[in-house]
């Protein structure tokens, strides 16, 4: 898997909630350094759980979208030769 990176808006976007939910739920504050750093250990230790879910959740719509059109095809075959 290649590592989790984000463009710079996104990081700056991702370190802003970062220390907004420091003030808010913590009633701490912190700094955009040691935020960043947070944010890179996050994307390391545990964005890989959030990417293979949401890669399961894509086949899973994807099998589901395959399965729709198998169905669809079905439909279309003559009944007097599925008979044969």
């Amino acid at each position: 898997m290649k590592k989790i990176t984000f463009e710079k808006p996104e990081r700056a976007a991702i370190v802003a909630k970062i220390q907004n939910y420091f003030v808010k739920e913590l009633e701490s504050e912190i700094g955009a350094i040691p935020a960043e750093l947070l944010l890179a250990f996050f994307a390391e230790s545990i964005g890989p759980f959030y990417y293979n879910q949401g890669v399961a959740d894509a086949q899973a719509v994807f099998a589901k979208s395959l399965d729709d059109i198998n169905d669809q095809i079905y439909g279309l075959e003559q009944r007097e030769a599925r008979a044969r």
